[in-house]
């Protein structure tokens, strides 16, 4: 049995890292709230306006407009989406299991890595992808503004357009509560031309021409699908952060006293044995 001092040094060190994890939650969750507002009140926005480009774009021959040119897929990006920092759970992990997975089955796909975990992995291996024009704003989180995200997305447009990449997908962790984060892949590029349930497909007159406006709403859209990711991806790490510091507390809780236990059964069991020491002593002299 480990002797007194021992166990209080456990409990002070306990004690340091249940206020360290409980401070932590408490940041997430003001973090959180700031977060889940932003990617509320962008999801309705950009789905609509997935919707009304559906719905032109449906109508309309799409086979010559640049990001929607489908072709045989030889070389693929792939947009990892993680986190700067750690202490989330299975937050970054689940996603950096995807993209090695999709690597597993085809060895020529390239990632492009927003967030420093999955670049800490993926930089090892030749799939890393380096672009100039990317580096200025490799720290997205530092300060997570549309500006910033539209620079990344300008650059992936003009890699397609290129014909460096022929698929272009994003991988991240979606925003469902607190307590819930879901890893999702999503095609970035090409656009693939859909109609959503419920939509109307009346006969309008548009001005400018239909062309013209999908032809402007296409750069917007995938900018903003980026942009949604990436606030989707930050709303569910500081969620997956919350959650796990608030466990790793209670865990810290159940065994600072469980180590009380431990420590208040030695201190009884010290004290008995000088006692019967003691009385042993006194018997002995008085034999």
């Amino acid at each position: 049995m480990p002797n007194l001092k021992e166990i209080r040094n456990r409990i002070t060190s306990v004690g340091s890292t249940m206020q360290i994890t409980s401070a932590m939650k408490m940041v997430s969750a003001a973090k959180l709230k700031r977060a889940q507002d932003a990617i509320t009140q962008m999801r309705p926005y950009s789905v609509k306006l997935q919707e009304i480009l559906g719905n032109l774009s449906a109508t309309l021959d799409m086979s010559e407009n640049a990001y929607s040119e489908v072709r045989t897929t030889n070389k693929t990006l792939v947009i990892g989406i993680t986190s700067n920092r750690g202490l989330c759970g299975g937050f970054n992990n689940n996603v950096i299991k995807q993209v090695n997975a999709l690597i597993t089955q085809d060895s020529s796909i390239k990632v492009l890595c927003l967030g420093k975990k999955i670049k800490d992995v993926i930089k090892k291996t030749p799939n890393y992808y380096i672009n100039d024009t990317i580096q200025p704003v490799e720290d997205i989180y530092a300060n997570l503004a549309f500006e910033n995200v539209a620079l990344i997305g300008n650059s992936i447009m003009e890699s397609f357009v290129k014909k460096e990449f022929d698929k272009v997908i994003i991988i991240n962790n979606r925003f469902v509560n607190a307590a819930t984060q879901v890893v999702e892949a999503a095609q970035l590029l090409p656009i693939v031309p859909k109609v959503t349930e419920g939509s109307s497909t009346g006969d309008y007159i548009f001005e400018p021409s239909k062309t013209e406006i999908v032809d402007d709403l296409i750069p917007k859209s995938l900018k903003i699908q980026l942009f949604k990711s990436i606030l989707d991806s930050y709303a569910a790490e500081h969620g997956a952060r919350m959650t796990a510091m608030h466990k790793a507390t209670d865990n810290a809780k159940e065994l600072q006293k469980g180590l009380k236990l431990s420590y208040n059964k030695a201190r009884q069991a010290a004290i008995t044995n000088e006692i019967l020491e003691i009385v042993g002593g006194a018997e002995a002299l008085n034999a």
